[in-house]
């Protein structure tokens, strides 16, 4: 019997500070990474522009720069903190080789572009379950991203759990 070398891939996963999307991580490492593969996985965090932040608040009032500064590291420490959470799930799965990178911009649009860079073999990414009513409002970055990279999509949708156990 011929032996199979094992090949190449690498997997994207976006990740954010939702369950949803570190289940979708670990569902990735469990079902979709193989065991001694030579697989590298590139842990994606989106994380919002400064120009996100109006400089005005909901009253009309100018934010501080000191205001603005502590959103700011607000959301460097973030995306720190997801990026340590994500990189220990997958150490804690065992020997894959994990790539980060965080990059600035709405999540649907960082998604997309690094998907069109990196030209992975496929992108994960965790589903919110958002209702019809929610998602006509909020977006769905899964399905924006499904329409508009060139790689297969994994959307993982977390199970519900029974919450009266």
């Amino acid at each position: 019997m011929a032996e199979t070398v094992a090949r190449e891939r690498k997997i994207l996963v976006a990740v954010d500070e939702s369950e949803e999307s570190m289940y979708a991580l670990s569902w990735c490492l469990k079902n979709v990474v193989s065991e001694n593969s030579k697989d590298t996985l590139v842990l994606l965090y989106a994380k919002p522009l400064r120009s996100a932040y109006t400089a005005l608040d909901g009253t009309g009032y100018l934010f501080s720069s000191d205001v603005v500064a502590t959103m700011e590291r607000h959301n460097n420490e973030m995306a720190d903190s997801v990026m340590a959470r994500a990189k220990k799930i997958c150490h804690d799965f065992g020997e894959v080789a994990v790539e980060t990178r965080v990059e600035n911009g709405d999540a649907r649009d960082v998604i997309c572009s690094v998907a069109q860079k990196l030209v992975p073999d496929v992108l994960v990414m965790g589903s919110h379950g958002y209702g019809l009513i929610k998602r006509a409002f909020l977006g769905s970055v899964s399905y924006h991203c499904a329409q508009n990279v060139k790689c297969p999509v994994l959307v993982v949708k977390r199970p519900k759990t029974n919450r009266n156990n």
